[in-house]
This record gives C-alpha cells, structure tokens and sequence, in this order.
C-alpha cells in the first residue's frame, strides 16, 4: 500500500483494495428514454403525459423538472415538482435536457 490512495477492506474477498476501484465496481450506468447518461443534479423534460398516483394532476409532455437526484435503481429518479412533492420517474418517460 504506497502512494496517496486511500484504500478499503473488502469483506468478501479479505483484501485491501483502491477506493477508487471499489466505486467504479458499485457505479451504476443510469440512462434516460434515448440513452444518454444521467448524473445527480440533471434536468430532465417529460416525453408522455404522466398521471401521477395518489392525486388528480397530470404532468403534460414537455415538463421540465430541474435538479433530479438518482437512486439505487436505475430505472428510477427522485425528484421535485412544484405541485408534487416526493416525485419518482421512471428513466423510459424522461429525457436530458
């Protein structure tokens, strides 16, 4: 162990590792409806009129919703609405701005 790396226990293996490779290993590809790459802090534009559950508003096509967050799934973000708090979208009904 030289250098400046900072380096972790991996309990699975019994190793001391790189940081940096155990995140790459636990990196996850989030990708919108066309493919492109999504990264905390995006903004994204609706593709389809969304109903969302739980309430009587429809988020219309062409929706811009600003500052997503990701999650541990890659099929979903966390979001703001100014009408809906706590949104979660599904990446096939967004795209990147």
């Amino acid at each position: 162990m030289t250098g400046d790396e900072d380096y972790v226990y991996d309990e699975a293996t019994g190793e001391w590792r790189p940081a940096s490779e155990v995140a790459a290993e636990g990196a996850v590809l989030v990708v919108d409806a066309e493919g492109n790459a999504l990264a905390d802090g995006d903004s994204v534009t609706l593709i389809k009129d969304l109903k969302v559950k739980g309430t009587s508003t429809t988020l219309k096509r062409g929706t811009v919703i600003r500052s997503i967050r990701l999650t541990e799934d890659p099929e979903l973000v966390d979001c703001r609405h100014d009408a809906i708090k706590g949104l979660v979208l599904r990446t096939e009904f967004i795209r990147k701005r």
